[in-house]
């Protein structure tokens, strides 16, 4: 008989299970993927709906209309800026529609990575500081510490407050949306990145620039503190006098995005046995929120100003840059950190 042969009439004998058998195991839950399918489902059709009235309202202005624009309004004097910067937000709230697609079609977890990654760090920034300070403002004025109806009738008119409600409510929903839909798109595809610990130190360079974005971050934090209690180092004659306890809230949400921003470049920098989700969501949120909001402001004040004021001060300007300069150090750390796990 040929060793092959002995090989094969052996084979059953040694062949022991290694595990507790089928009916052991504790069977999966009925209805789960249903459940699950049903819920991202809603999720899509919720995150589509809430770019609609963002949408109606801007190809509305695009195309003429005055619906929410008072008399009096500066937008009714619209001139190539902003006939330019409607129809730019307009493409950005559609891209929102595409997103959503990727994040739930099979054929999105085929996009290329950074086609991917930089939408939604984009859409992380911008809407991030609309989820903490919207609700924010909402909550002083129901609280009673808002602009009483003197002070809001007094401002010069430029958009009924409807508007403003219709469209934040509409903002606040696309980021929970998008978060939802995001977090176990990235599970998926990602998973490996960042779950399990911190892990080892990132090379010197990497701490260097961690601890340049913390620095920044602490600076720009304890600012947007200031201008939260009434402070007015950097602002404007107008941007001081126009200080409310509804301001306030918008300040401290980016405060709370630079501090964010620096904690977790430092954390994802120096290691450790810290789970990598809580110290990559804080750099990701914070340096996405601070970057992208501090170029969007700096844009915004280089060009007319739609309230008939002097406009940001140089050196808000200059805050707008330290902004920009903190969110892509914490970037640049997220960046690293990220392709040390690929290479692991």
């Amino acid at each position: 008989m040929t060793p092959r042969a002995v090989r094969t009439q052996q084979a059953p004998q040694s062949s022991a299970p290694t595990r507790a058998p089928a009916q052991e195991q504790a069977p999966a839950p009925v209805g789960v993927g249903a459940r699950a399918r049903a819920g991202r489902h809603i999720v899509t059709a919720v995150a589509l709906a809430a770019t609609v009235p963002y949408l109606v309202l801007k190809t509305a202005w695009l195309s003429g209309s005055r619906i929410g624009i008072p008399d009096g309004s500066v937008l009714l004097e619209a001139g190539p800026f902003l006939t330019v910067a409607n129809a730019v937000t307009l493409a950005m709230d559609a891209c929102v529609i595409l997103l959503v697609l990727v994040l739930t079609r099979p054929w999105g977890l085929r996009t290329p990575a950074w086609m991917l990654t930089v939408p939604v760090f984009t859409a992380t920034g911008l809407l991030t500081p609309i989820l903490l300070g919207f609700p924010g403002r909402l909550l002083v004025r129901a609280l009673g510490f808002g602009a009483g109806p003197e002070a809001e009738a007094a401002r010069e008119p430029f958009l009924d407050s409807w508007v403003f409600i219709v469209v934040y409510t509409g903002f606040t929903v696309q980021g929970l949306a998008l978060a939802t839909l995001f977090v176990p798109y990235a599970r998926r595809r990602w998973g490996g990145r960042w779950q399990g610990a911190v892990g080892k130190r990132l090379p010197s360079p990497t701490g260097v620039v961690a601890a340049a974005a913390a620095s920044g971050a602490l600076v720009l934090g304890v600012l947007f503190l200031s201008w939260a209690f009434g402070g007015t180092v950097g602002l404007s004659a107008g941007q001081a006098e126009a200080h409310s306890a509804e301001t306030a809230a918008g300040s401290v949400a980016h405060a709370v995005c630079a501090l964010a921003a620096g904690a977790g470049a430092l954390l994802l920098a120096h290691g450790g046995s810290l789970r990598a989700r809580w110290p990559l969501g804080l750099a990701w949120v914070g340096a996405a929120a601070t970057l992208a909001w501090g170029a969007w402001m700096l844009i915004a004040s280089l060009g007319p100003q739609l309230d008939r004021g002097e406009g940001p001060s140089a050196a808000a300007q200059l805050i707008y840059a330290a902004q920009m300069v903190t969110g892509s150090l914490a970037t640049a750390v997220v960046t690293r950190f990220l392709i040390s796990r690929r290479e692991s």
